[in-house]
């Protein structure tokens, strides 16, 4: 008898009136704002503009999740969607769930790749910006396998073991307590985003190495839990197919990691990885404080040495014209005083 365990939702979707809420699309819309919003902090402290994130995640987010889509129909599809008495049209039902994250990071990274190159942004420095986020991202859109009772684990009888109790489309019930292997994942997604956190701060991981890190760290977890899973998958020499893709994508993300280490050390310079972030600065102020609206002044704030040469003309023209003005005026007064003599003689 289990003393205890968690229990799942007997539905993922609620309606608002004629407006259904789903709980998968609802924990995958977090999860980008999460992953948007920890990635424009970590990119303007780097020195990028505060608006980038955002702008190539427009391209990035429809890319991934295409990506995502693709890859379970291809790898899962002839037995869900296009197997004898399945309907093909089920594929474009996202929302019921199917996301494989090799594809979404796979295109996700074409599509950041074309809003990078639109802002003048190298994808390296993007890609290390965005990766704890994405891994956040990816723990909360666990929670939507949660709410669609999929993805789960072995039977076990520990006190957090995941009750299931649905039926699947095929008419097979199923009922039980199993490993909540989307829980696994979630919070080993979390521990990846904080690792990477810290070891780019303290080991200063630049040019795609904190993104590579990410990769790394998560292949590890998923490695795991894929191995736990019972849901049907491909096999191949008793592993399924997501574990051998797991250690391809580690040992890839690992070699990146080192021959990029050796190569170009250290982060990219902030006035290199976004132009917008210096697009458009301040001009220095002129000697009063203000700002100078002919943009002349140098950074010590001094006026410019042509602004210095004409002062001083200005100054000499002013003085010559002083000077003949005091001398026509000494001449008219000498003047009238001969007239006045002549006109009374002694």
């Amino acid at each position: 008898m289990d003393i205890a365990y968690i229990p799942s939702p007997s539905r993922g979707v609620l309606y608002l009136g004629p407006i259904p809420l789903r709980a998968y699309a609802f924990c995958i819309i977090l999860g980008v704002v999460v992953a948007v919003w920890l990635g424009s902090k970590r990119w303007v402290a780097r020195g990028g503009a505060k608006h980038t994130v955002g702008d190539i995640a427009v391209w990035a987010v429809p890319f991934g999740l295409v990506g995502g889509r693709l890859y379970h129909v291809i790898t899962d599809g002839g037995r869900l969607y296009f197997a004898e008495g399945k309907n093909p049209w089920n594929a474009l039902k996202i929302w019921e769930g199917g996301l494989g994250i090799w594809g979404a990071i796979a295109l996700g990274a074409v599509g950041a790749w074309i809003g990078a190159r639109r802002r003048g942004v190298p994808l390296p420095a993007y890609a290390d910006a965005i990766a704890p986020g994405i891994a956040l991202a990816q723990a909360m859109g666990r929670w939507g396998n949660y709410f669609n009772q999929e993805l789960y684990g072995r039977e076990t009888t520990l006190p957090w073991g995941l009750e299931i109790d649905k039926t699947l489309p095929s008419g097979e019930v199923v009922k039980g307590v199993y490993h909540p292997t989307f829980l696994y994942e979630s919070l080993w997604c979390v521990g990846v985003a904080l690792l990477v956190i810290w070891a780019d701060r303290r080991f200063k991981l630049g040019h795609g190495r904190a993104f590579a890190l990410y990769v790394a760290a998560y292949t590890v977890g998923r490695f795991w839990t894929e191995w736990l899973r019972i849901d049907e998958a491909h096999v191949y020499f008793g592993l399924r197919l997501n574990d051998w893709v797991s250690i391809a994508v580690f040992l890839g993300a690992v070699a990146y990691m080192v021959i990029v280490g050796r190569k170009r050390p250290g982060r990219e310079d902030p006035a290199s990885i976004d132009p917008a972030a210096h697009a458009e600065e301040p001009a220095a102020d002129g000697p009063s404080g203000k700002a100078d609206p002919s943009g002349k002044a140098d950074r010590s704030g001094k006026a410019a040495p042509s602004e210095k040469v004409a002062g001083a003309g200005e100054t000499a023209e002013l003085s010559r014209q002083t000077d003949e003005k005091v001398d026509a005026d000494a001449a008219s007064d000498a003047a009238e005083s001969v007239d006045k003599d002549a006109r009374n003689p002694i």
